[in-house]
């Protein structure tokens, strides 16, 4: 077992599920102001995913809404992705491709195959622009000033790994 993950463990399975739902889904409809895989959203419009995490007791369970992700209230899930923790966060940080992750069924999808496929289809062509994102949240000297320094760090990380510092 991973022993950086302990804590994370130890707080996804204290804490109940709903509320896991809905700082999750706040936190990442924040990070996706701005950004435009929002748009394709319509395409799974009022479709519920129900992510369980097989190596603990914790499923969460979101409903697309009005270009934002929020918590389904009910039980009943269109799909159902399913993965050990460590491979959740391979996804979430991009470590491993997506399509990596579900080909060596570290990752599967069950559920309704045309909300599944587009679901992953949306995994895969997420990309992070801090720049759209600062434009969109703060204020216009502000975003100037945070775009300089995010570029300043991903110009000065690659010296760092070169130095082997980090």
């Amino acid at each position: 077992m991973n022993r950086a993950l302990i804590p994370l463990k130890v707080f996804l399975v204290t804490v109940p599920d709903r509320l896991h739902t809905r700082v999750l889904a706040a936190a990442f409809n924040h990070a996706l102001r701005g950004q435009d895989i929002t748009l394709r959203f319509a395409e799974v419009e009022g479709k519920s995913v129900l992510l369980h995490i097989k190596d603990l007791p914790c499923r969460f369970n979101f409903r697309f809404e009005r270009d934002r992700l929020t918590r389904n209230p009910g039980s009943q899930s269109d799909v159902i992705i399913s993965g050990n923790l460590e491979d959740f966060l391979r996804l979430a940080t991009r470590i491993e491709d997506p399509d990596t992750l579900f080909f060596t069924r570290k990752l599967t999808i069950e559920g309704e195959t045309e909300t599944g496929l587009h679901v992953k289809n949306l995994l895969d062509s997420m990309e992070f622009d801090p720049d759209l994102h600062f434009d969109t949240v703060l204020p216009s000297p502000l975003a100037a000033v945070a775009k300089r320094l995010v570029h300043l760090v991903q110009e000065y990380i690659p010296q760092m790994r070169r130095d082997r510092t980090i």
